[in-house]
């Protein structure tokens, strides 16, 4: 069977984690999170913010040669709250 590459990234809020793996083909999007091995540098992946190339996806999603990995945080601020406090000038 072949081997496909995908890159994990990871963006933290003092750094980015950016993993290239190598895995075979037919992998998912699970596989690859847990082959990037962010774990180990003590992040907790949410299986539900998984992503690729900016769209949302499962985590058993089939992944293809050159995919980009994404691992989305939880939002800090509402995005309608962070508007109003900008408008309000704050």
């Amino acid at each position: 069977m072949a081997e496909i590459a995908v890159e994990v990234v990871l963006a933290l809020p003092e750094r980015v984690l950016l993993r290239r793996v190598v895995l075979m083909a037919g992998a998912t999007v699970a596989q690859a999170v847990a082959a990037a091995g962010f774990g180990d540098d003590g992040v907790q992946v949410d299986p539900q913010r998984l992503g690729i190339f900016g769209r949302r996806v499962a985590p058993d999603h089939i992944l293809h040669d050159g995919d980009r990995v994404e691992i989305y945080r939880p939002l800090t601020l509402d995005p309608k709250d962070a508007r109003r406090r900008r408008a309000r000038g704050h």
